[in-house]
């Protein structure tokens, strides 16, 4: 990874996977380039759901793999990150998080295969979320909090997001001065867009990622899925990019 001078960080669904022919396209471009590119994948799936998502869709496999919203950092070989795995345990509560979900009969626990994250759904009511945000406020209890997609919570480690992992990720493996493009579609993207590096909103985009402050970097796709990170590559690195290495 450190010798790349380029890198995509995308969530999977409705992002990188959604369009296949646009997806095709996007490859072919990176495979007849003259650059190689860094690929992560971000992605509020667990583990093992994202190996069986990049099976079925046949993606290529990254160099880094970010699962679980941010909670958990994997190597291309499968090794896992142990000292993100250390940082995210600090302080981790996933025990009383349950207790006081119980609280709620509106939510629905998501079956997880461990407790890196607690996760709910809520269909349509925000009310609810809101109700239930505040009362882990109140407990005093160290988390990240993330509503998206009008139906989907994530209470997360004091220290993980999307945002926060793909910082570390950069910090610890990427090339210095990377050239980089971050692209999402949901509220869990959303501070992972908002870093400042060029960053794409694809155009099948969540209505929530509209409230994100604009800022110079981040671009507006009209194009859906792999097509909108497409169009963002081109707008930032143009051709430019092929003539490299």
């Amino acid at each position: 990874m450190k010798n790349k001078k380029y890198l995509l960080a995308t969530d999977l669904d409705g992002t990188f996977v959604g369009d296949e022919e646009a997806l095709g396209r996007l490859l072919r471009f990176f495979d007849e380039a003259a650059f190689e590119v860094t690929l992560v994948y971000v992605t509020g799936r667990h583990l093992a759901s994202a190996r069986l998502l990049m099976a079925e869709e046949e993606l290529p496999i990254p160099d880094l793999l970010i699962t679980d919203v941010g909670t958990s950092i994997y190597q291309s070989n499968g090794r896992e990150d142990v000292d993100w795995r250390a940082c995210m345990r600090q302080d981790w509560q996933p025990d009383e998080i349950t207790r006081i979900a119980t609280s709620f009969s509106a939510l629905k626990r998501q079956e997880l295969p461990d407790d890196r994250r607690v996760s709910f759904t809520v269909s349509g009511n925000s009310a609810v979320a809101d109700e239930f945000r505040m009362a882990l406020d109140s407990q005093r209890l160290a988390h990240t909090f993330i509503f998206s997609s009008n139906r989907d919570i994530d209470v997360l480690p004091r220290n993980a997001s999307k945002g926060k992992a793909l910082e570390y990720v950069l910090d610890q493996y990427a090339m210095e001065d990377v050239q980089l493009l971050v692209a999402g579609d949901s509220g869990n993207d959303m501070d992972m867009l908002s870093l400042g590096h060029p960053s794409v909103i694809v155009g099948n985009a969540q209505p929530e990622l509209l409230e994100i402050e604009p800022f110079e970097n981040l671009f507006h796709a009209t194009a859906n899925c792999a097509g909108g990170i497409h169009e963002a590559w081109l707008h930032f690195y143009g051709n430019r990019s092929r003539q490299l290495m």
